[in-house]
């Protein structure tokens, strides 16, 4: 990160609209979505927690891999590997009743001014990492994408909340919170091109570009093929206005309005604290 770049950290763990204090984009509309989107998960039975202890994330993954409930965090997500600090990235976890774990989500934000996704796919996927490993980009617009770029990933929910909508409003609120905290130039996600051919993927996330490819051969998962979700700010924006209009809040008024949308600032003034509810910060840790 730049040193003159203002960061605004939030202390770990806490409650996901207490975490966030807007600091570019269209307040109104970022602070109503992360409201509205908390409250579809506390509906549900689940809290969700602003996070920055990688190492919780690790160890939870190890454990869920372990019983075959989860795969390999992607290096570019995990402590072991990657500069992962709360100036550039985040995890959220989702908590049941209990205390218990059942949703995660994680971010990632560079910034790249003189290169370009394509010049960092190799890196970027293998943690920071040269250990001569390979990489091939066939996508064309992989060799656009530079500035601050966000990439989203490390996706699991417990099977007995599945099938409940969750990773439509979880994606975007990672996106909401991450173009609230950092001046996006670009947001991107890695999907195993496998998955992507099953279909509905880039829809569920609500990415409208997608592109093809970039291949790692000899990953640690093997000879992998990923396809490039990616879109502008903008397009985030409308994204989410026209996601809360439909799903998190259809009898309110219409947050899509495209106007509205495309002329926010992408690095406004406005500093909002959107939350005044008491402060939640337990400890829960999987240790």
């Amino acid at each position: 990160m730049p040193l003159d770049f203002a960061n605004i950290v939030p202390e770990n763990n806490l409650r996901l609209p207490d975490a966030l204090t807007i600091k570019y984009g269209p307040a109104p509309l970022l602070a109503r979505f992360v409201l509205e989107g908390d409250k579809f998960f506390r509906e549900r039975g689940v809290r969700l927690q602003l996070r920055h202890d990688f190492d919780e994330l690790v160890y939870l993954n190890k454990a869920l891999t372990a019983s075959g409930a989860w795969y390999d965090l992607l290096r570019l997500f995990s402590s072991e590997y990657a500069d992962l600090t709360p100036d550039n990235a985040y995890w959220i976890s989702g908590e049941d009743e209990h205390g218990e774990i059942v949703l995660t989500q994680a971010g990632r934000v560079f910034h790249w001014p003189d290169t370009t996704f394509a010049d960092e796919a190799r890196l970027m996927f293998y943690g920071g990492r040269d250990i001569g490993q390979r990489c091939i980009v066939t996508s064309e617009i992989a060799r656009q994408i530079s500035g601050w770029v966000f990439n989203g990933g490390a996706l699991w929910i417990r099977p007995d909340f599945r099938r409940k909508g969750f990773p439509s409003v979880i994606g975007r609120l990672g996106r909401a919170y991450s173009a609230a905290r950092w001046p996006l130039d670009w947001a991107t996600c890695y999907v195993n091109a496998k998955l992507f051919a099953r279909g509905g993927v880039a829809e569920s996330y609500g990415y409208p570009h997608v592109d093809r490819s970039i291949f790692f051969p000899g990953s640690p998962i093997g000879e992998l093929e990923t396809v490039l979700l990616y879109m502008q700010p903008d397009e985030i924006y409308n994204d989410l206005g026209k996601f809360l209009s439909s799903e998190l809040s259809p009898q309110e008024a219409n947050w899509a309005d495209a106007k509205f949308a495309a002329s926010a600032s992408l690095r406004g003034e406005t500093v909002t604290r959107i939350s005044s509810e008491a402060v939640l910060q337990g400890s829960t840790s999987l240790s």
